[in-house]
């Protein structure tokens, strides 16, 4: 199942609104993950500065075939051997990891999609008690480049709602602004 077209600007563009390695330790991330698992990774712009920081593997998920070859070839070109690029539909078919079995997972400018708390339950799902999730959207805010419509735009405290339906544990230091256009929540599995 594809998710609804969120204005993915290209990715010239979409490099300019993020420091990944900066995002990560703002949002905790950046240390004391083994094993990471990216619902999304997109043109991999988050998925190498993981791969630096997790001592184990990035399982990198995505259902466009171009961006999966294109984060191949990103790693290989730059000798990142602990990702693992994986063609898949995660919301239609799930991520195909081992319940427990992630310390991480990232849901990063996808929550737009029809089936939110689906996709939160099965980050939930794949991570072992005490896991990170961290998400990052776009604010809600009409002024942004681009980014999905704002009918379909999840604001923090919906993503806060869903999180704590898929069974999340979330506290008021867990919510960031990511300037320019984005927020960033992190939630706990108990």
């Amino acid at each position: 199942m594809k998710v609804r077209d969120s204005g993915m600007p290209d990715e010239e563009m979409w490099t300019t609104f993020f420091d990944p390695a900066a995002i990560f330790g703002t949002l905790q991330m950046d240390q004391g993950l083994h094993d990471l698992v990216e619902f999304g990774c997109g043109y991999g712009t988050f998925t190498l500065a993981a791969a630096g920081m997790v001592t184990g593997i990035v399982h990198a998920l995505d259902i466009e075939p171009e961006l999966v070859e294109l984060l191949r070839k990103k790693c290989a070109e730059a000798g990142i051997t602990n990702v693992s690029p994986t063609l898949r539909d995660f919301i239609g078919e799930g991520s195909g990891l081992n319940a427990g079995s992630m310390d991480g997972a990232l849901l990063f400018n996808i929550l737009h999609h029809d089936e939110p708390v689906a996709l939160m339950r099965e980050a939930y799902r794949v991570l072992r008690p005490g896991g990170r999730l961290a998400v990052i959207h776009w604010n809600y805010d009409p002024t942004t480049p681009r980014g999905p419509s704002l009918e379909i735009r999840p604001k923090p405290e919906q993503c806060v709602a869903w999180a704590k339906e898929a069974g999340f544990c979330f506290n008021q230091g867990g919510s960031h602004d990511l300037p320019p256009y984005h927020y960033g929540l992190i939630f706990i599995k108990p």
